[in-house]
């Protein structure tokens, strides 16, 4: 079975804004492979380090605002 690592991108993305803090900024307790991903695509700052979160950039916190209200909201 392949996945769509597309959309397990997405996902967490949205699921980081959940965790949103300190205006750019969200907790980074997911799968290392996907936040790696979302490094390359520019949707995070480089997540390696002992900081416990990994800061948006402008077009990751904006894109990963529109994904969540499209998952989550009712």
């Amino acid at each position: 079975m392949s996945l769509n690592t597309d959309k397990i991108d997405d996902a967490v993305l949205a699921l980081l804004y959940r965790t949103l803090h300190d205006d750019d900024r969200a907790w980074k307790g997911f799968d290392w492979e996907a936040l790696n991903r979302l490094h390359e695509k520019g949707m995070i700052r480089d997540p390696v380090g002992k900081t416990k979160s990994v800061v948006f950039t402008p077009d990751g916190l904006e894109r990963a605002k529109q994904l969540f209200e499209t998952m989550f909201k009712d």
